[in-house]
């Protein structure tokens, strides 16, 4: 009996009748191998050599440089994912496909999709926080004037601001009176200026009065000219009063604002951990006073900030007060006192002192443009 060949018999290779070998399984392979290699990569640039399992050389499928290209033929080699790359590894064979030109993939920054923030998300978040906090101050502003909630109170601090405000509207009075008096003077002058006109038209047609007339004339005009000094260092005085006022107290005032207001919210994250710890201590509630704890320290750093903010600004208000006031003061009492007693020099000496300029008449007149 004859010995069988100690060859496999699927190593055999088939061959057809004409002598050709049968390509099915080739065909097959190279469809499957097609698929599986990178897009740029065809088939009619790789050179595909096999054996069979009794050789000791294995099959190695390998490419050359794409047409075109002048990139070197690099080459690595890949596990190979597909259903054709499976079937030559299982076949022993090595995949080998060039890492140059459009094959290799280049590197970038990842970007994980979770860790995408949401605008959305984040406006949310933030309405959330605002509603939670306008709520606590809204809620201790009225069990303060229910008399119920506990307020923190700088004695101090809350004795100077009430001072403040009650002498902004004392010098708010006084600036009300000033420009009165102001818009009365400059009729006055423009009254006696047209008095000393019409003296002046009748003593040269009224030849019998021509003194009379005259005399008239020179002390109307004279009048005018004094109050039109007068009016310029009354309208000064009002301008620096109202810079003082609307300005540099006002300044102030926004900072105790934003002072109170933080005193508010301290005192609401104050009242919210004292409720939180005189209740129970559990595994829901250590969380919540954790971070009822952080907010309020959050809160109590900002509103010491503000009360020191304050005290500091009230602190140069008051210097920066009584330097123009008393400056202010002194212009008022001169040039009243030297308008009505009939002294000019005295009046004149007191703007030049002061660095007071008067406008000349007819320089604010407007153009005929704006007139128009």
């Amino acid at each position: 009996m004859a010995q069988e060949s100690p060859k496999n018999s699927a190593a055999e290779i088939p061959v057809t009748s004409n002598g050709q070998l049968e390509d099915s399984h080739e065909n097959s392979f190279n469809r499957d191998l097609k698929r599986s290699l990178p897009v740029g990569l065809g088939l009619s640039e790789t050179k595909i050599t096999s054996h069979g399992y009794d050789s000791t050389k294995e099959g190695v499928v390998e490419a050359g440089p794409f047409p075109g290209s002048s990139a070197s033929p690099k080459s690595s080699v890949i596990s190979p994912s597909s259903a054709a790359a499976s079937r030559l590894a299982g076949q022993g064979c090595d995949l080998i496909i060039p890492t140059g030109g459009r094959v290799q993939q280049k590197s970038g920054p990842v970007v994980l999709a979770d860790e995408v923030k949401n605008p959305a998300m984040e406006k949310l978040e933030l309405v959330r926080k605002w509603s939670l906090n306008t709520y606590k101050c809204t809620r201790q502003i009225i069990s303060e004037k229910l008399g119920r909630g506990s307020r923190t109170v700088d004695l101090e601090l809350e004795a100077q601001i009430d001072i403040l405000r009650d002498n902004k509207k004392k010098y708010e009075n006084i600036l009300r009176l000033a420009q009165t008096l102001s818009t009365q003077l400059f009729q006055m002058v423009h009254t006696q200026r047209q008095l000393g006109d019409a003296f002046a038209d009748l003593s040269l047609k009224s030849l019998e009065l021509h003194e009379e007339f005259g005399y008239n004339a020179d002390t109307q005009k004279l009048l005018a000219k004094n109050g039109e000094v007068l009016l310029g260092a009354i309208n000064f005085f009002i301008a620096s009063v109202t810079t003082l006022v609307n300005k540099t107290i006002e300044d102030t005032l926004l900072t105790v604002k934003q002072y109170e207001t933080a005193r508010i919210e301290y005192d609401a994250y104050r009242t919210d951990l004292e409720e939180l710890n005189l209740g129970p201590r559990d595994a829901n509630t250590l969380p919540k006073i954790e971070q009822s704890q952080q907010l309020f320290h959050v809160h109590k750093e900002k509103y010491d900030k503000m009360r020191n903010d304050v005290s500091i600004k009230l602190k140069f208000l008051e210097e920066n007060k009584v330097k123009v006031l008393h400056n202010q003061l002194v212009l008022f009492h001169n040039a009243i006192a030297a308008y009505f007693s009939g002294n000019q020099k005295q009046l004149e000496q007191t703007l030049k002192e002061f660095h007071i300029k008067l406008k000349t008449p007819g320089s604010d007149a407007p153009s005929w443009l704006e007139e128009q």
